[in-house]
């Protein structure tokens, strides 16, 4: 039997948190990320942003370039959270099988669900209304019979829509698929593939497995499989890690402690996004120095609350770094990471949390 998997995905969520919260943004290309003048990087960005050319990891000032008049508002990961626990409460409604991507992001398995009739194409309807009753924001879909077919049909049509793959489908709609839409190819393997020759789904079909180990050994027999439409993963629990962090390597050593704080909170919003992406909440920061000569140091902070908020990390980060000794030397690396993770699933107002 077909196994029934929808792929939910929110609309360009973390601007339209801000656009709910402060309607004076309703209907404003705004940025969440760092300052324009600053060396952030964009978070996300609303839809009207990206008719500009702005999208994720984006350098602000570079936003800014393209559109000066944009709104660009630092991010609120408690506003975030709170509309994610919202959403998996409506999630729960139809299925105990959903295995979370980010805050905004999830794939549910409706195989045994029996509302709407059995059918993941009105259920998949249903969950969008829902959440916009519970929380006035817009979710995309895609319904599909595996999870890789799921997250290609929700992108498709973004924002508020939903894409249908049925068995059988699959291989002449990802036949014509620009090679870079699949999920699972980033911009180093699209490159490769377009050079050599593989420009759509249906060039990289047409190589058989022994090419494709030539050119991309051990993830092969993924590519070989997802040209066809096939991906046997289950939904499941997300993966749970120990920590997450980030950290820059510079050119030329650096002295100068402002600019060492503007690295920092880069890495910041960066390692942020990466925790909410994981839905992961953490109670412990670190920051590691590399000096000039080589020898480092690191720098930690543990609390009895989730510290894994851009204030208060953010208050933070200057008090650990006067614990070394950047004033006395030039640094070569800068890094931050969280630690003693726990799920944001497993934290309640009340503030009892189940570490992992």
């Amino acid at each position: 039997m077909n196994r029934k998997i929808i792929h939910i995905d929110m609309d360009a969520f973390f601007a339209a948190v801000e656009q709910r919260d402060f309607p004076d943004l309703k209907g404003k290309p705004v940025v969440v990320g760092g300052k324009p003048d600053s060396r952030g990087v964009v978070a996300t960005c609303s839809y009207e942003a990206r008719k500009f050319g702005i999208h994720s990891a984006m350098p602000t000032s570079r936003a800014y370039q393209l559109c000066p008049h944009a709104k660009f508002v630092a991010p609120r990961f408690s506003a975030y959270k709170q509309a994610s626990q919202e959403i998996h409460k409506v999630f729960k409604q139809y299925t105990d099988i959903i295995e979370p991507l980010s805050l905004d992001e999830a794939y549910l398995d409706v195989s045994e669900c029996n509302i709407c009739n059995g059918s993941a194409t009105l259920i998949a309807r249903e969950i969008r209304l829902e959440i916009y009753k519970a929380i006035q924001l817009t979710a995309s879909a895609g319904v599909a019979y595996n999870k890789f077919l799921a997250k290609l049909a929700s992108d498709q049509n973004k924002p508020d829509g939903q894409f249908v793959i049925k068995p059988g489908e699959a291989e002449n709609y990802l036949k014509t698929l620009p090679i870079g839409r699949f999920y699972g190819v980033g911009k180093v393997t699209e490159s490769k593939m377009q050079a050599s020759g593989i420009k759509t789904g249906g060039d990289l079909k047409n190589k058989t497995l022994v090419e494709l180990q030539t050119l991309f050994g051990n993830s092969a027999e993924y590519y070989y499989n997802i040209s066809r439409g096939i991906d046997h993963r289950p939904v499941s629990a997300a993966y749970v890690r120990k920590s997450l962090g980030s950290e820059t390597t510079f050119q030329t050593d650096i002295s100068d402690v402002d600019e060492m704080l503007k690295h920092l909170e880069d890495l910041l919003i960066e390692v942020l996004v990466s925790l909410s992406d994981r839905k992961l909440l953490a109670y412990t920061i670190t920051i590691k120095v590399k000096y000039a000569d080589f020898t480092q140091v690191t720098r930690s902070y543990t609390s009895d609350y989730v510290i894994s908020e851009y204030n208060k990390a953010k208050e933070l980060i200057p008090v650990l770094l006067a614990k070394t000794e950047v004033n006395k030397r030039s640094v070569r690396l800068l890094g931050l990471s969280f630690s003693n993770l726990i799920s944001s699933e497993n934290f309640s107002d009340s503030g009892q949390m189940q570490l992992f």
